[in-house]
């Protein structure tokens, strides 16, 4: 259903309606009961954590498990009242005995998330074949405190992609399982623009601070609603510590990982920080979804900006009052009622819906970049 540049309004109420199913009905098309893992990565310092308190990363792992193996929902937290919540995994399974090899998804979440809030996808992707591993970013996420390097130093996020995919690799269980040959990566939100940095697009903190001076109205220039002071807060920060003011000054390098063959982008942010002349250069297949009611990221200036960019981007807008947080997971009668802003969408869209329908390109477009399984 991708097409390049704009998928047509036609094609996307098409694929909503055909998309509209139960949960169930989603899963009839899967092939593997789905293993789920989490665990922790200790990089070789010294590593930018970002002001985080926790020095490890924490790696999420949903994958094709063995037949048989005793899968239950998810819900997240695993602990607690849960809000979120998600189809069925295995924790702990094991691995599918064939095929030999699997493609290796990486997943980065958006800003002030969890690898979990996007399990929705990842299990999707594990029940068709794929690897997908996901990490919570130092600073950047909801299991702690929420740092000012956490939430500025955006491009540090594509390292720990990189890491990520580096202990996989080396993992004794789903290293030599994972085709090399078969990687790609996907993100929402502020992971979605990590997809960008991972393919080559390059940072400009002078390019995203001289568009905000101009338009600060924008919403794009206006501090996250998960850490509203931050603008003040990283001001300050810059003002005390010169090797934070110094990093800010690094996030004009590429951070590409060559490994990573094609990238998958949900709701991306932060348009104006990224040169045009960046994105015109990367040369691996880039797709990109998003609500055209966003609200947080407004698509002209996000997945519109960066599609019109990237040399044949796909792009598909989801018609009518989608919003960001409609690509989150599926909220609990918990989670509706306490974080209402992140599970309740707009009346006529069906957030399961447009799961489904995200899923169908993603399925598509990964099997047709990286190979089915």
């Amino acid at each position: 259903m991708l097409t390049r540049k704009f998928a047509t309004l036609p094609c996307l109420l098409m694929m909503l309606c055909c998309a509209s199913g139960s949960r169930a009905q989603a899963q009839d098309s899967t092939t593997f009961t789905v293993g789920v893992a989490s665990r922790h990565v200790l990089p070789d310092e010294p590593y930018d954590w970002r002001g985080a308190g926790m020095h490890a990363l924490l790696e999420v792992v949903w994958y094709p498990a063995e037949s048989g193996a005793d899968a239950k929902p998810q819900m997240i937290p695993p602990v607690g009242t849960a809000l979120l919540e998600a189809a069925a995994a295995a924790p702990n399974a094991k691995l599918a005995p064939s095929p030999a090899k699997f493609p290796l998804i990486l997943l980065s979440h958006g800003t002030g998330g969890t690898a979990e809030s996007m399990a929705w996808f990842a299990t999707a992707l594990a029940a068709r074949g794929y690897i997908v591993a996901g990490v919570n970013h130092p600073g950047n996420n909801a299991m702690e405190p929420h740092t000012v390097q956490g939430f500025m130093l955006w491009w540090e996020r594509a390292k720990d992609i990189s890491t990520v995919l580096d202990d996989m690799l080396a993992d004794p269980d789903f290293g030599p399982r994972i085709d090399p040959r078969r990687i790609g990566a996907a993100g929402f939100s502020l992971g979605g623009y990590t997809m960008m940095e991972l393919a080559g697009g390059i940072t400009s903190f002078g390019q995203f601070e001289a568009t905000c001076k101009a338009k600060p109205d924008q919403v794009s220039c206006k501090a996250p609603p998960e850490f509203p002071d931050l603008r003040a807060k990283a001001d300050a920060l810059a003002a005390a510590d010169p090797a934070f003011a110094q990093a800010l000054r690094d996030g004009g390098k590429s951070y590409r990982d060559p490994r990573i063959r094609a990238v998958f982008a949900m709701a991306p942010a932060l348009g104006p920080a990224v040169t045009s002349e960046s994105l015109s250069a990367i040369a691996i297949p880039t797709a990109i979804v998003a609500g055209a009611g966003d609200s947080v990221v407004p698509v002209d200036a996000n997945a519109r900006y960066y599609a019109a960019k990237i040399p044949h981007a796909e792009l598909a807008i989801f018609p009518g009052g989608v919003d960001h947080y409609t690509f989150l997971d599926v909220c609990t009668e918990a989670g509706r009622s306490t974080i209402a802003p992140l599970c309740v969408d707009r009346p006529g869209v069906d957030r399961e819906a447009i799961h489904n329908a995200t899923i169908a390109l993603a399925t598509k477009f990964f099997a047709s970049q990286l190979g089915a399984h």
